[in-house]
């Protein structure tokens, strides 16, 4: 059973200074949130970081939430679109090149609820740098630390 698709959006070669403007965040989502007929329960949370101005933001939706976190010191944006029922495709690429300047916008689609488990690989980094593939530990398993990290 399916309750929800979640999006998972990155947007790079972004205008930088687009990605330190509080109002053209605002604007987007205002677009995600009319042109999809969300619903919002507040006003969200913004919030701009020091140094290099980037901005997270997030508006909760009566069908989940909407959010955002700019670096444009690196010119990416990444959003993440989660809702509990069904919507229309919302055209990230044709939007946020309009609205930011992206020059390429990778878009994922995840199906959330669904019943099945996949076991897949993933990669580690130990503590002295090699990267080697691991399965996923099963839960008796502790992690092992990674640069003193647990």
């Amino acid at each position: 059973m399916i309750v929800g698709t979640e999006w998972l959006i990155e947007a790079e070669g972004c205008d930088a200074d687009s990605l330190r403007e509080m109002k053209i965040l605002c604007k987007v989502f205002a677009r995600i949130i009319a042109d999809l007929g969300l619903k919002t329960i507040n006003e969200g949370t913004w919030h701009q970081f020091a140094g290099e101005k980037g901005i997270t933001g997030l508006v909760a939706l009566t069908e989940s939430h909407l959010a955002c976190h700019t670096y444009p010191e690196y010119q990416i944006a990444t959003f993440n679109l989660y809702c509990c029922k069904s919507r229309p495709e919302w055209n990230w690429s044709k939007n946020l090149k309009e609205l930011l300047g992206a020059k390429i916008v990778n878009i994922q689609k995840i199906e959330r609820g669904s019943l099945k488990v996949q076991s897949s690989k993933f990669k580690v980094q130990s503590s002295n740098s090699e990267t080697k593939d691991q399965k996923p530990k099963t839960k008796d398993q502790k992690p092992k630390s990674v640069g003193g990290a647990v």
